[in-house]
């Protein structure tokens, strides 16, 4: 199930697909087509895409295509298939959000993200499911139902970005755009074995502004680290609208070459000092970090010494979901996932002072964050704490209330801004485990440098077709 040398067209990353554009070797017509196609055939039983536009990118890719013979690409990317999640505008194509209150109206804007994509002449095939205002870890809505694993159809794909991961893991398009405001591009990276980043607040321009306003953040996700870079260089520039986007990073992302290891402080926290993690997970985030040691970097087991933020983030979180669902009167909100209109009614429910406690209780935990990356350049944890569970399901087990008591490793990070990515690092029982790399805000460079030598040094592999099921676990091979 897994390819050991890529043969055809669909297995191909950006770097090697613009390679070959530029050498006209391949046109973007003939790409476009192979990810089209791999979207017919595998989207029915995963539900990565909630819409396809299939003539816009026929359309697209032919423009590319003179633009390359031309030897006029508009950037690294000119060509290369892509998505959008269905959070983010684009002119002319629906904006469901996952949800039946929304309206079928066409979007008549790009948001930033959208347009700095076509403005460097990417192929968008279509929008990627996401939960219902993508309130929750994993990806199902009443609008377009459960959004599958690919490495286990049974399982889900994580959330809410998990539409554009499980679309990375398929390569049904090789570029993805996704956000996260609570762990929501690292859980399903993590879930379906593919490469994620949430940036320093700042760098990626967000408009409208999410409903979680600065615990939001965009970014990309991909097969490849290289392949998210090369994605960085377009969508990490200012766009007016954005009254946040205040950092702007002046060099390219892509060209940027890996910081040497030898002398990096590396701070290993396994559980944060607070949460219970699956012995086979710990032992695969265990070997990888032995391995960054060995290299020559610098590694402490140590912890970075806060308490498990949950009230806080969920204070914030809630107040979110309040602010959205009071733009609905009660026929809509009979409309909308139950779960959603739960916490937004508990959110509703929050005195203001305990509101701007919580706010306090963020700067306090940023300045910790601060204070830990003076002594260690880098904190590694794992991603997740378990691997993927059965989809459909918000929680992994009954006992669980919300999506964050399984997701501790990821929402502290959204309080402090700081740059996070999930890159796998091995399989456990056939299911990707992720690790997660967290930089001080503005050092993004830092945890990519790791998030390289990770790829490098643990090549877990991709799926050529989804795999249906435990007999496919059985007989998974790897490369």
């Amino acid at each position: 199930m897994i390819k050991a040398h890529k043969t055809n067209i669909a297995d191909m990353t950006a770097v090697e697909l613009c390679q070959l554009f530029k050498t006209k070797e391949l046109s973007p017509v003939e790409a476009t087509q192979a990810s089209l196609q791999r979207i017919a055939k595998y989207n029915p039983s995963i539900n990565a895409y909630c819409f396809v536009a299939e003539e816009d990118a026929i359309k697209a890719a032919k423009e590319s295509e003179a633009r390359w013979f031309k030897g006029e690409p508009l950037s690294k990317i000119d060509g290369v298939a892509s998505s959008i999640k269905d959070l983010t505008l684009v002119a002319g194509w629906p904006h469901r959000s996952g949800s039946l209150t929304s309206s079928e109206d066409l979007a008549n804007v790009d948001a930033p993200f959208s347009q700095k994509m076509r403005q460097a002449g990417a192929v968008i095939l279509g929008k990627t499911t996401t939960p219902e205002f993508g309130w929750k870890g994993v990806t199902d809505s009443p609008l377009t139902g459960v959004t599958r694993n690919p490495w286990n159809t049974t399982l889900t794909s994580g959330g809410s970005s998990g539409g554009a991961a499980a679309a990375a893991a398929l390569n049904m398009g090789v570029l993805h755009q996704a956000s996260d405001a609570g762990g929501s591009i690292r859980i399903p990276a993590s879930f379906c074995g593919v490469f994620g980043i949430k940036p320093t607040f700042g760098f990626i321009p967000q408009w409208p502004a999410s409903a979680m306003t600065t615990l939001s953040h965009l970014g990309p996700i991909s097969r490849t680290v290289q392949d998210s870079l090369l994605m960085m260089d377009v969508i990490a520039k200012p766009d007016l609208r954005d009254w946040y986007s205040t950092r702007i990073f002046n060099a390219s992302w892509s060209d940027q070459k890996s910081l040497p290891l030898k002398g990096l402080k590396i701070a290993y926290s396994p559980t944060l000092g607070y949460v219970d993690v699956d012995a086979g997970v710990l032992k695969l985030v265990d070997c990888a970090v032995n391995a960054l040691k060995e290299m020559g970097a610098e590694v402490d087991l140590i912890d970075p010494g806060f308490n498990d933020p949950i009230d806080t983030f969920s204070t914030l979180w809630f107040a979110g979901a309040a602010k959205v669902v009071s733009n609905f009167n009660e026929q809509q909100r009979g409309l909308l996932d139950p779960g959603f209109l739960q916490i937004g009614i508990e959110g509703s429910k929050i005195d203001i002072v305990d509101y701007m406690k919580a706010a306090d209780q963020r700067a306090e935990l940023g300045r910790t964050m601060q204070e830990f990356h003076s002594t260690y350049d880098i904190l590694i944890t794992p991603t997740l704490p378990r691997t993927a569970f059965n989809a459909g399901q918000n929680t992994e087990t009954a006992d669980q209330e919300h999506w964050t008591d399984w997701t501790p490793f990821s929402y502290p990070f959204n309080l402090t801004q700081q740059p996070a990515l999930s890159i796998s690092c091995g399989l456990l029982d056939g299911l990707p485990v992720g690790l997660q790399v967290v930089a001080d805000r503005g050092d993004d460079l830092l945890a990519i440098s790791i998030a390289k030598y990770i790829e490098d040094l643990i090549p877990v592999g991709f799926l050529d077709a989804p795999r249906h099921g435990t007999d496919d676990l059985t007989r998974a091979a790897l490369d």
